[in-house]
């Protein structure tokens, strides 16, 4: 008897990027359950109610979601695996209205503004905010307006039944999301699986000359390959800041172990927020 599909938890509406980034990683098997917020889906995996999570961290012309790099360092769960998903802005509409009779065009602020070339080509199309991306698709479904489209993914378009009138409309086709996969416990590594890893951590520091630098030396002198740091204020404290790192490499490997060691030293507090595959 097969086993019941991985309950993956997401914010927005079915049909979201999040629910791509879900079937991407995971595959089609994967049941996704739709969240209201970052929060809420990050309270539920807690929970157990759900078995993983998938989180948007970064996007290519957005920067990162500062929101749940805050979430991370509050829960206590894992990140076990990334991926990126291609971010590809269709202009969706219901069965037999054409792009002629549309007059109105739904979706969420961030995507609307990540289509102002086709908006330019097209002045008689009104902009009309939604919450979701996904959920301009829904609604359209579930209201049928005759003279409305939305703009979102076609996993969105193929879920509520309807067509895409326009391909690919966004400015930039190098916009990319990243997501991080959470589990509540990652899984312990085979020592002949541990290259082409990648590991994120969090840390702070006391704010001294040189400090920082002392800090990231660990990394330095030691080879390990810095990806990423990002800092973000430290709630409660003022003009303190929290350190968000990525490197390549495996926890368990003599070089990272030594290093984060060496961290610890010269850190005030550090939190290893999750060891997993490098994504694509």
């Amino acid at each position: 008897m097969s086993s019941r599909p991985d309950r993956i938890a997401f914010q927005g509406e079915l049909g979201a990027f999040s629910h791509m980034a879900i079937r991407q990683l995971m595959g089609p098997e994967a049941r996704a359950i739709a969240c209201p917020t970052f929060e809420a889906m990050f309270q539920a995996l807690a929970a157990g109610r759900v078995d993983g999570a998938m989180v948007p961290i970064e996007n290519t012309l957005h920067g990162s979601v500062h929101e749940n790099y805050d979430h991370l360092l509050r829960f206590d769960l894992p990140i076990v695996g990334e991926t990126s998903v291609r971010i590809v802005h269709n202009l969706i509409a219901l069965p037999g209205v054409k792009a002629r009779d549309v007059r109105r065009v739904y979706s969420h602020p961030v995507a609307l503004n990540q289509c102002l070339q086709f908006f330019r080509d097209h002045p008689e199309l009104e902009k009309v905010t939604y919450y979701d991306t996904a959920g301009s698709v829904k609604m359209l479904a579930e209201e049928k307006p005759a003279d409305a489209a939305a703009i979102a993914s076609s996993l969105a378009a193929e879920l509520y039944g309807c067509r895409i009138l326009k391909r690919s409309i966004e400015d930039d086709k190098e916009n990319f999301t990243r997501f991080f996969l959470l589990r509540r416990k990652a899984p312990k590594t085979p020592v002949e699986a541990q290259r082409g890893y990648k590991t994120s951590l969090v840390f702070t520091v006391r704010n001294a000359p040189g400090v920082l630098f002392r800090a990231l030396s660990a990394l330095a002198l030691r080879d390990i390959d810095l990806n990423k740091i990002e800092s973000r204020p430290f709630k409660g404290r003022r003009w303190e800041y929290l350190f968000y790192v990525d490197f390549l490499g495996h926890t368990d490997e003599p070089a990272v172990r030594n290093a984060l060691s060496h961290l610890r030293e010269l850190s005030d507090m550090l939190k290893v927020l999750g060891c997993y595959p490098r994504g694509d």
